[in-house]
């Protein structure tokens, strides 16, 4: 072999391995372009099919006279009859993120920055399990086990609490109310606050943190002054993403809760706010003709109430890293 034989060989072996890697990041182009594509697809036919079937029951005028057109009969028109179940799922959804959102953060503060290392493994196994658990299984532990020991508390605060306004009222004593539907349902959007947050109060520089117990800092104001400021927008992310949880939630609140299809902010009481999702789940497998259009357009309020709810975050999100 001459030495110019050597030199081209040695000059081919680089061009043949970056033709290897050219042909690889095409096909790792191609596989996330269609990726992409194929999830905006899937939502464009979601969004289109919930439209063609939910169109007639949105937009015709009500029958009267049709049997299968009670739903819209009873409250008028379509608007009438979605208004009260828009106002329920909002409600208990906002419900549930009060009383998750300061829990899930304390969970995720204590496992990242004040138990030992020992225990952090041990409590973000937990936690992440609850995420695993399905929402059957909380309806059923809902109804079973949690409404008939909240029951006598419900008792007690209808009359110990008639003068604050979401504890007026009779109090169910079955426990199947409002309330017992807002604590299932936080109780199943705590894990993803939990985890998430918990991830990002774990990415904290560890510089600033030791700048500020330098300083003379406490572990709290250490928390307050390096973790808090930069997990904030983290912080708003998880939380945007349990609500999404809590809106769409569908079988745990159709098992819990006792609805009556009213507006109403009593918590505690047999009247209570039905959600989107529990009436489709309730009502579909009986439902025909025209009321199975209307709850098909039901489905098209929820779907463009979750897509503005999460779009409304990811601009806040953008905002705030601006």
């Amino acid at each position: 072999m001459t030495s110019t034989d050597s030199a081209t060989k040695t000059k081919e072996a680089p061009k043949s391995r970056g033709t290897v890697r050219r042909i690889g990041d095409t096909v790792f182009k191609t596989i996330s372009t269609t990726s992409g594509a194929l999830i905006l697809a899937i939502l464009a036919a979601v969004f289109t099919f919930l439209l063609i079937q939910g169109a007639p029951a949105m937009f015709s005028p009500v029958n009267h006279e049709l049997n299968t057109d009670s739903f819209r009969a009873e409250n008028g028109n379509f608007w009438g009859y979605i208004g009260p179940l828009v106002f329920g799922t909002i409600w208990s959804s906002l419900l549930a993120m009060l009383l998750a959102i300061p829990v899930g953060i304390s969970v995720a503060l204590f496992i990242s920055h004040f138990s030992n290392r020992k225990l952090q493994g041990a409590f973000g196994f937990v936690i992440d399990m609850l995420a695993a658990v399905p929402s059957v299984v909380f309806g059923l532990w809902g109804i079973l086990v949690f409404a008939p020991i909240a029951g006598p508390l419900y008792t007690w605060l209808g009359t110990n609490l008639q003068w604050f306004p979401l504890f007026s009222g009779t109090p169910l004593a079955s426990g199947r109310n409002m309330m017992t539907a807002v604590i299932v349902l936080s109780i199943m959007i705590l894990p993803i606050i939990t985890s998430l947050t918990r991830e990002i109060f774990l990415q904290t520089p560890r510089l600033h943190e030791e700048a500020s117990l330098a300083l003379g800092a406490t572990r709290w104001e250490m928390v307050q002054q390096a973790v808090f400021p930069y997990a904030r927008s983290g912080i708003f992310a998880s939380a945007i993403l349990a609500l999404g949880r809590a809106l769409g939630e569908t079988m745990a609140v159709a098992m819990v809760l006792s609805a009556s299809g009213m507006v109403t902010f009593q918590l505690l009481t047999s009247q209570n706010s039905q959600t989107i999702a529990g009436q489709i789940a309730n009502q579909y497998p009986e439902a025909s003709g025209m009321n199975s259009n209307t709850l098909i357009a039901g489905g098209l309020v929820l779907f463009a109430i979750t897509l503005a709810v999460n779009s409304i975050g990811r601009w806040i999100i953008a905002k705030s890293k601006k």
